[in-house]
C-alpha cells in the first residue's frame, strides 16, 4: 500500500469511529448526610451552659475550683426540657464538661466531678438526670465535651488523648442515643503551662463508632460548624458546601471584625457552591433554612 492509499484509508476509519459526546452534567456538589438532613429538620435546638462555674459566677473556669461549691438546691432537668420544648426546640446541648474540666457526671478518670460535690451527696449525675429529661419530652439530647480541660495534669502530653477518649467512650455508652456531641477549638494552657495536640481524627473516630446517628459540632466540622464568631458577625452569603483542602475540619475561627469572606480563613464561615463537602451551619438570621443552601 502506497502513502496515498495509507492516508485515504486511515481517514476514512478515524471518520467511522463516533466521536466521544462532552458531558453536559455539572460536577458533582455536596449533598448532605442522613444524619445532617435530620439535624436540618430539627430545625431548633438550645445550648445549656450549666457547670461548676455557674456557682464561681465566671463564664470560664480555670480548674481551681472546689468540686463543693457545686450544690444547686433545686435542680430539676425536667423543667428544663419543658422550657425548651414549649419554646419550640426538638433537641437541648448540655456542657457535661467545660474548660475549667468539672465534669457532671461521676467520671471514673476524675475527681474534679459531681461524685466529690456536696450536691445529693456525691450520689447525683447531672448528665443522667439531663438524658432522662429529653427521651421522657421526646426532645434529643446532645453532650459538650470540651477538649481545653485546665484541671486534668495530663493535659498537653500524649496521655491526656487517651484521658479525653476515655471520657467521651464514658458519655457516649452509658447514656442511650445522643443526637449531638460538641467541640470546641479552645486550647490554651493546663495546669502545667503546656498546650494540647488534639487527635481529632481519633475523637471523630470515637463518635462514629459509639453514636454513628450523631452529628459532630465544632468550628469548621465534619457535620456542623460554627457561622461567624463570638459577636455574631456571620459571612454573607453562606454556604454549607466547603472545601475541605482549604477548610480542614478544625479550622482556625474568624477574627471578630470579619464581615465578609475575602480570605481562606473567613472563607470557613462563607463556604461556596461548588464545594465537594458538606457542612451544616444555621443561616444569617440565626435560624436553619428548611432547604438548606
Amino acid at each position: 500500500m502506497d502513502r496515498r492509499a495509507f492516508l485515504a484509508c486511515g481517514a476514512a476509519v478515524f471518520a467511522a469511529r463516533p466521536r466521544q459526546q462532552r458531558s453536559s452534567r455539572p460536577p458533582a456538589r455536596a449533598v448532605p448526610s442522613a444524619r445532617q438532613l435530620a439535624w436540618h429538620a430539627s430545625e431548633i435546638g438550645i445550648f445549656i451552659h450549666f457547670g461548676v462555674n455557674t456557682f464561681s459566677d465566671r463564664e470560664w473556669g480555670d480548674g481551681t475550683e472546689d468540686p463543693a461549691s457545686f450544690n444547686p438546691t433545686a435542680l430539676d432537668c425536667r423543667q428544663w426540657v419543658r422550657a425548651a420544648k414549649s419554646a419550640g426546640a426538638t433537641r437541648l446541648v448540655l456542657t457535661a464538661k467545660h474548660h475549667d474540666g468539672f465534669c457532671l457526671w461521676p467520671s471514673r478518670l476524675t475527681t474534679h466531678a459531681v461524685s466529690h460535690s456536696a450536691w445529693r451527696g456525691g450520689q447525683g449525675d447531672v448528665v443522667r438526670e439531663f438524658t432522662d429529661a429529653c427521651r421522657a419530652e421526646g426532645l434529643g439530647a446532645g453532650l459538650y465535651l470540651s477538649p481545653w480541660d485546665r484541671h486534668e495534669p495530663s493535659y498537653g502530653t500524649p496521655a491526656y488523648n487517651d484521658h479525653y477518649v476515655a471520657q467521651l467512650e464514658e458519655l457516649l455508652t452509658g447514656y442511650g442515643p445522643v443526637v449531638e456531641v460538641w467541640f470546641d477549638g479552645a486550647n490554651g494552657e493546663g495546669p502545667n503551662g503546656k498546650r494540647q495536640e488534639y487527635d481529632w481524627p481519633r475523637f471523630f473516630a470515637t463518635v462514629r463508632r459509639l453514636q454513628p446517628n450523631a452529628v459532630m459540632f465544632s468550628d469548621a466540622g465534619p457535620d456542623v460548624r460554627w457561622i461567624g464568631n463570638e459577636r455574631g458577625v456571620a459571612g454573607d452569603p453562606n454556604w454549607c458546601a466547603v472545601d475541605p483542602v482549604v477548610v480542614p475540619s478544625q479550622a482556625p475561627r474568624v477574627p471578630a471584625s470579619s464581615k465578609s469572606c475575602s480570605t481562606a480563613t473567613r472563607g470557613a464561615q462563607c463556604g461556596g457552591r461548588a464545594r465537594r463537602t458538606y457542612r451544616s451551619g444555621p443561616a444569617g438570621s440565626g435560624t436553619r433554612p428548611r432547604t438548606a443552601r
